[in-house]
């Protein structure tokens, strides 16, 4: 499992994506589940990490999905029209 930091925002994005793809790279499950709940302060960069998360874990054949995504978190996928991309665990 993958964990998110507690602040994703576009300062942290592609420092935490970097953490994220090695992290993913060396995961040997089938399933790849980020855990989202440390997360407390975000932007729609973390929705981008997330997606970015999933397009390489589908690319290695994996299964994605994300776990205690915050309401907020999944109420801006929602308006971004991506909260289908972004599955419960």
């Amino acid at each position: 499992m993958l964990v998110l930091p507690p602040e994703l925002t576009h300062a942290q994005a592609t420092a935490c994506l970097r953490m994220l793809m090695q992290a993913l790279r060396a995961h040997k499950e089938q399933q790849l589940i980020v855990d989202a709940g440390p997360l407390k302060v975000f932007d729609s960069s973390a929705i981008a990490v997330l997606l970015e998360c999933r397009r390489t874990a589908l690319a290695f054949g994996k299964s994605f999905a994300v776990k205690a995504l915050p309401p907020a978190l999944l109420s801006l996928a929602g308006l971004y029209g991506v909260q289908e991309l972004l599955p419960a665990d």
